[in-house]
């Protein structure tokens, strides 16, 4: 089974088994005191196995299958066969940390959702491809402009510092992805700057 369906897989298990057993989420969840006192360091990569609800689950499982299997075929050119996976799971890792180290002495806080990897994964691919084409919310784009746009609301969002959504790991998370892609394939940034340079919206 490809490494980006396994993903899929193993996260709708684990997050509709967690829709059901509190404690199994409780034991999963991002909550920075058990990180920090009981040295629970699983939660910096289980917490994206479990969401809030099934329409956040849905989109990001839905952005993984569509441009996971194109960067899994990248990596794993470059890496070998778990080149992805390792990829992914860093997403997680570094997505998060900035808000662990933020909110590490904060018993009120909590965090969950691949969203951060995701991102990781989105924006990996918008360096092989800027122009190509994608559906946000039914509105067809070129894929450097949703990267724009999606960039400029997570940092206002982020600085406001309203709702439940996590939007500093959804920037860290970007930013891992382009340097992780660059670093494993450096030809990657000319590349990019030569498309730019030729827009193809297609």
């Amino acid at each position: 089974m490809p490494i980006t369906l396994a993903i899929i897989a193993i996260t709708c298990i684990v997050s509709f088994m967690a829709f059901k057993n509190g404690r199994l989420l409780n034991d999963l969840i991002l909550w920075p005191p058990a990180i920090a006192r009981q040295r629970e360091y699983h939660r910096l990569v289980t917490y994206g196995l479990v969401h809030a609800d099934f329409g956040h689950l849905l989109f990001n499982m839905i952005t993984l299958f569509f441009f996971g299997r194109v960067m899994e075929n990248f990596f794993a050119s470059r890496m070998g066969p778990f080149g992805f996976a390792l990829f992914y799971i860093g997403g997680l890792v570094v997505s998060i940390l900035p808000t662990y180290l933020k909110n590490r002495g904060n018993p009120n806080y909590r965090s969950l959702g691949a969203s951060g990897a995701v991102s990781a994964v989105l924006f990996a691919f918008i360096l092989l491809a800027p122009w190509s084409r994608i559906i946000v919310l039914v509105i067809p784009m070129p894929a450097i402009v949703y990267a724009v746009l999606y960039t400029g609301y997570s940092i206002y969002m982020d600085r406001r510092g309203q709702g439940n959504v996590n939007h500093s790991a959804h920037l860290w998370g970007a930013a891992y992805g382009v340097i992780f892609t660059v670093l494993a394939e450096p030809r990657v940034l000319p590349h990019f700057l030569d498309a730019l340079m030729q827009p193809s919206f297609r």
